[in-house]
């Protein structure tokens, strides 16, 4: 008796750390392609029928032309995640492509669903994340071509190409969508904006500063 009881513990763990450990559920059948034209809502998206399936909804083509990086961080991501396949349903996985100007900068952002390995493909990057409270360590490293780095899931990160020369990267994620929160566009660009007085205070700057900071988003 008291075997089984361990054994139906043990399960119950294992299950659960399965669950708090998975950014996407794991699917139940072969696929489960999008069903753009139903508006059943659920957490992912609904199956289109299995014989209207085509390799279309598995394709994806584009990587190869590079990002407009003319703007004021001087870089461009092109996702390829389940908005772009729709196959990507219930797969929990899907990627990214990144293009970088010299000087340019993909901005501290954070992926809510998905930790990130990203490869560099030409260039060099300086690329970095911070641990969560309380310790907020920062972790950084120079890549280069071929060289590799993991994001973890939810940490604020970077990529800045220091160089003169245009950089390029490729990224996976481990989520079909993974989300992604730009630091600042969140808290000075948010619609509504949030009020100068949370700011200020948050920040230990003035009010005025804050306003000039918002007026750039």
């Amino acid at each position: 008796m008291a075997f089984r009881v361990f054994l139906l513990a043990a399960a119950f763990l294992a299950v659960s750390c399965f669950h708090a450990t998975a950014s996407d559920p794991s699917p139940l059948q072969d696929f489960c392609v999008v069903d753009k034209m139903s508006t059943v809502r659920v957490n992912g998206f609904p199956c289109k029928e299995a014989n209207d399936v085509v390799a279309e909804d598995f394709f994806f083509s584009g990587l190869h032309m590079a990002g407009n990086t003319t703007n004021k961080q001087g870089s461009a991501v092109t996702p390829v995640n389940v908005a772009q396949i729709a196959g990507l349903n219930t797969l929990g996985i899907s990627l990214a492509r990144i293009d970088y100007a010299p000087y340019g900068l993909n901005p501290p952002h954070t992926h809510p669903r998905g930790t990130e390995i990203l490869t560099v493909l030409e260039g060099s990057l300086y690329v970095g994340f911070v641990t969560s409270n309380p310790d907020n360590k920062l972790l950084t490293k120079v890549l280069n071509k071929g060289d590799v780095f993991v994001f973890p899931e939810g940490l604020i990160h970077f990529q800045f190409n220091y160089g003169t020369k245009n950089a390029v990267a490729v990224a996976a994620l481990s989520s079909q969508n993974p989300g992604v929160i730009t630091v600042a566009n969140a808290v000075f660009g948010s619609k509504p904006s949030i009020e100068d007085d949370i700011l200020a205070k948050a920040f230990q700057v003035d009010k005025m500063t804050v306003d000039r900071i918002q007026a750039q988003f």
